[in-house]
């Protein structure tokens, strides 16, 4: 299997980086020796995370779901492209609209809308189903929303779909490249409303994104996030199962000629951790979780969790 030899190739390179250290005969101590075995130890030690079932060095993993995400760009865009099965995440497949509670946000009469990250957000959809929202229910003519992504295609296609919208070159709508595990860009304490869909699954380091998701809210402001889990029904989870690992990567392989690509996306949705799980991230990281903290949709295919950021006295 390719994946299999995928994690073959990783681990002959790991193994043959590794060199025996040289133990002089002498008694005295080479520095410069203590300092080279030193410097390969911290090498040989790199952490590691996975890529689907594969184990690949975090400093890669950014990379590679950069690339992955340029393919499923490409895809999006050519006009060939059969049926997308129906739940793949974007830019495959049309993203419902995120049952986000606008009303559960902290009312501020000092300050008018509300201040929104939508995170690996890039080609828009999410923002700008928001804004329409602000803007056609609540009336709210105020709210912006940034959207934030590691990668700079993505920004691009958002970019250019924002033309056809309502919000294109206002102060509404802004871009930014930026990975979620790090925002230094992005003040404490300043945002309502953060999100992220179909994203947090591709994060090398996802604790880190949640602790930075609370620095920057705002006490009482609102985490929200839709991702793929586990299915709750064990008959429907190995049908769901059977089809993910033999008909997706097959689609990938016959549309876009990568099989590899679609097998990690079935990989990463097995690898993400359980609903119990992701919410104890979600409290690790300082959210208050109200009520049962998520909600699966189709028997758990996919789920929203929910986190408020404590107002402090």
């Amino acid at each position: 299997m390719s994946t299999m030899s995928t994690r073959s190739a990783w681990r002959a390179l790991h193994y043959s980086a590794k060199r025996r250290a040289f133990q002089p005969a002498t008694p005295f101590r080479c520095f410069s020796c203590t300092r080279a075995a030193q410097d390969q130890s911290k090498q040989d030690q790199e952490r590691m995370t996975h890529f689907g079932f594969t184990n690949v060095p975090e400093s890669s993993k950014d990379r590679r779901s950069l690339q992955l995400r340029r393919l499923l760009l490409r895809h999006n865009e050519r006009p060939d492209v059969p049926g997308n099965p129906p739940h793949l995440e974007g830019p495959l497949r049309p993203i419902p609209k995120p049952r986000i509670p606008l009303s559960a946000r902290i009312n501020n009469p000092t300050q008018k809308g509300w201040n929104i990250l939508d995170i690996a957000g890039g080609t828009g959809d999410i923002a700008f189903r928001m804004l329409d929202h602000a803007t056609n229910v609540n009336h709210d003519i105020e709210t912006r929303v940034t959207i934030s992504d590691i990668n700079a295609d993505m920004l691009a296609e958002g970019r250019k779909r924002s033309i056809d919208t309502p919000y294109y070159n206002t102060p509404r709508l802004s871009f930014v490249e930026a990975n979620a595990q790090s925002m230094p860009h992005i003040p404490s304490n300043s945002v309502d409303l953060y999100t992220v869909v179909f994203g947090i699954r591709n994060f090398t380091d996802k604790q880190a994104a949640l602790n930075e998701a609370f620095r920057v809210l705002k006490p009482g402001g609102v985490f929200a996030c839709m991702e793929f889990s586990k299915v709750d029904n064990p008959v429907f989870d190995a049908v769901y199962k059977r089809w993910n690992f033999s008909a997706i990567p097959l689609i990938g392989q016959l549309v876009a000629g990568d099989r590899d690509s679609y097998q990690y996306l079935v990989e990463s949705i097995e690898q993400f951790p359980r609903q119990e799980e992701f919410k104890g991230m979600i409290q690790k990281a300082g959210f208050m979780i109200p009520g049962r903290g998520y909600e699966n949709l189709t028997g758990g295919i996919a789920a929203i969790h929910k986190g408020i950021k404590p107002i402090k006295a």
